[in-house]
């Protein structure tokens, strides 16, 4: 099964998001094949968990909040619970039995996993001896990386995730009022200076140690868009395998210094031009959902509510036939999908157009359009032309469509988030909701319905240009 899983993957040009077997060294290929994080062909497939076991941090972000909750809210630093390693281990077994999509558990605080490091390697011991074919990673701001590099290694924990929003100490400055390092509290320069340097250091450390390396950058327009060039040139040249570039969260009610002072996240077009000025030749992921803390499910859902403590049984026994039995039909269709995504491909390359369009997509997951327009809490978007589909990344939505009613100021916001997307496709869409895309200029569809993405947006594209193109020769 695990050599049926190996010889299938992505066939497309851009690795860390959606790079394949045949374009990836194996031992890489072996270590982010099934990473939902790593690989964005393999979220379409497997899903993570986080579990809140390190609760402490040692520094103070400007878009940071971690006392702030709500169940319904997607943001990294939020947890419902914190947990000690021995829950950990209990609800780590207890959705592996009943999520056979898993394959991944990660610590992501709610503060720093290497700096609230004994309840962080007590949890990975724990979950390692009853589970030991899941995949081990962490996220860190990388202050304390540096101390735990070895010990990280020795855990065989091979994918760790490194927040850096600035290699310019001065640029630092406006983003960390404080971090504390070797017990004492330094603020301004000295403290940005502080955390730069032990950043570069950790990231050469797993770099030598050979441990795939995500470096998350939080994108603050006004403050470091402009500087994230640099940053991305630095990681790139440090040894990062991905570099994923998020959006600032800042609504006020978050209750975060930047949301509390008016400071303004990116629009989406604004993303995808800073990520199309760095994509030359970096790894870039697109498909990151700024998980919680305590995160279970595929990425765009999350089922943690669903395995709180007191859902959890006191004496939970773990049963690996469901995740066993779900391999085996991925295998499948990991192998379908890349021949119809070669298919699309083809197909593109064949359609006589310049024109690069942006295609949202309504999904549940499985790289299919398979979800009512009105149900979409998330659309992905790809951009479709003559050089192929491509990932750009996804727009969070309010649910329209709510016990069979839409609302209209719900249908406003979608289309708002819509910006740029010329059609969207989805496997059911109501008459209503597609007039009004239509008059704000965005066609909508459910011709292709539970078609492969790729496939449904290569024919799409090549009935309207390829159309377009006849007209223009005629």
């Amino acid at each position: 099964m695990r050599k049926a899983l190996s010889s299938s993957g992505c066939a497309s040009s851009k690795c860390g998001s959606s790079s394949g077997s045949d374009e990836l060294p194996p031992e890489i290929w072996e270590k982010v094949k099934d990473h939902p994080c790593y690989s964005e062909e393999a979220h379409h497939y497997f899903a993570r968990m986080h579990v809140a076991v390190a609760p402490a941090c040692n520094i103070q972000c400007n878009y940071c909040n971690r006392k702030y909750d709500c169940s319904n809210e997607s943001r990294p630093g939020v947890v419902s619970e914190k947990l000690t390693p021995e829950q950990a281990m209990r609800k780590v077994m207890a959705v592996a039995s009943e999520v056979p999509q898993l394959s991944v558990l990660g610590i992501a605080g709610p503060g720093d996993a290497c700096y609230d490091w004994k309840k962080t390697k007590a949890t990975f011991e724990l979950i390692a001896e009853k589970i030991p074919d899941i995949k081990l990673c962490l996220s860190t701001n990388g202050l304390a990386l540096p101390d735990r590099v070895d010990e990280i290694a020795q855990m065989n924990i091979d994918h760790v995730t490194v927040t850096i929003n600035m290699v310019d100490p001065e640029v630092g400055t406006h983003i960390y009022p404080w971090i504390f390092y070797r017990n004492k509290r330094w603020t301004g320069l000295d403290a940005a200076k502080i955390l730069h340097e032990r950043q570069m250091e950790g990231l050469e450390m797993l770099k030598e140690r050979r441990i795939l390396v995500k470096v998350n950058s939080v994108l603050i327009p006004g403050i470091n868009d402009e500087h994230m060039l640099e940053v991305n040139r630095v990681v790139k040249q440090k040894g990062a395998f991905l570099h994923n570039i998020m959006p600032l969260i800042s609504e006020p009610e978050h209750g975060t210094y930047f949301g509390l002072t008016g400071q303004r996240g990116p629009t989406p077009m604004e993303l995808k031009k800073l990520q199309d000025r760095v994509s030359d030749g970096t790894k870039l992921m697109k498909h990151c959902r700024q998980c919680r803390a305590d995160a279970v499910g595929l990425l765009g859902e999350d089922r943690g509510q669903e395995f709180t403590m007191a859902h959890v049984s006191d004496d939970v026994a773990y049963d690996p036939s469901k995740r066993e039995a779900y391999r085996e039909i991925v295998a499948k269709e990991r192998g379908e999908h890349v021949e119809n995504r070669k298919k699309a491909s083809d197909q593109l390359a064949a359609v006589a157009s310049d024109a690069a369009v942006l295609v949202a997509v309504a999904t549940k997951g499985g790289g299919r359009i398979n979800q009512h327009f009105g149900h979409a809490k998330e659309f992905q978007v790809y951009e479709a032309s003559a050089r192929g589909v491509q990932f750009v990344g996804h727009r969070k939505v309010d649910q329209y469509c709510q016990g069979g009613w839409g609302e209209d100021a719900t249908l406003d916001g979608v289309i708002a988030a819509l910006e740029g997307v010329s059609v969207v496709l989805c496997s059911k869409i109501g008459d209503c909701p597609k007039d009004s895309l239509s008059a704000a200029g965005i066609q909508a569809t459910d011709s292709y319905a539970h078609e492969w993405i790729e496939a449904g947006i290569a024919a799409w594209y090549g009935a309207a240009h390829g159309k377009e193109q006849a007209l223009r020769s005629a």
